[in-house]
């Protein structure tokens, strides 16, 4: 597999949801939000678009996102990585799968507000595509979230080994291998929607989890046989 890949950034407001922070803030989008001021889409566009590796980058958001979004992303626009706008789908699955369609593989998928992704993150996705893996979800582990911030996170998802906590970046070999964004057909945020995480991984997988009988290893080889 190269070592160059295409980004899927998914920058859209869930349907029917307003994010209380960017109705503070006066904006329709969560990645609209200036941080040290500078729009949370523009810290990460900084990174992504700055790795080696990247060749294009696809946004999918909203039309009316779009017009406040452009005049920011397309500063990080190169004649060697263009920068193009989609219409995103009513659900992220749905928006996965439109920057796919127009992207080629692999594919490095995360949010317009994950502003501390890191080249070094990027590059372990890609390793582990490259030693073989048709997905790839990053997570973090509670010991070293709480270590640099105590109460960065309430809840993880609970394993024999460890709480992990999803870190909102993916990897995708191929085409072939979309079929595990269908895993977030109902939206994601597990969280917050257990019913969701029943759904998408099945409830014998959850009760695994949820009794403490698997590591998060033995959870993720359960879902490649599935």
């Amino acid at each position: 597999m190269s070592a160059r890949f295409d980004l899927i950034l998914l920058a859209a407001q869930r349907a029917g949801v307003t994010n209380p922070l960017a109705e503070v803030h006066g904006v329709s989008h969560k990645c609209l939000i200036p941080i040290a001021d500078q729009m949370l889409i523009a810290l990460t566009l900084a990174s992504v678009s700055s790795h080696p590796g990247c060749r294009a980058i696809y946004v999918l958001i909203e039309p009316d996102g779009e017009r406040a979004v452009r005049p920011v992303a397309e500063t990080f626009a190169r004649a060697d990585m263009p920068i193009e706008f989609i219409a995103s789908d009513s659900n992220i699955a749905g928006s996965v799968l439109l920057g796919c369609e127009k992207g080629n593989a692999p594919f490095v998928i995360t949010t317009a507000d994950n502003v501390l992704i890191k080249h070094d993150s990027i590059d372990q996705v890609m390793a582990t595509m490259d030693a073989g893996a048709d997905a790839v979800a990053a997570m973090a582990n509670k010991d070293d979230i709480r270590s640099v911030h105590p109460a960065a996170q309430r809840f993880f998802y609970e394993f024999r080994d460890n709480g992990y906590a999803n870190c909102n970046l993916y990897g995708v070999a191929d085409k072939q291998a979309l079929r595990a964004v269908e895993i977030f057909r109902e939206g994601g945020q597990f969280m917050k929607h257990p019913r969701r995480l029943v759904n998408a991984f099945g409830l014998f997988n959850i009760l695994l989890m949820r009794f403490g009988w698997v590591t998060i290893d033995n959870a993720f080889e359960c879902l490649t046989r599935n």
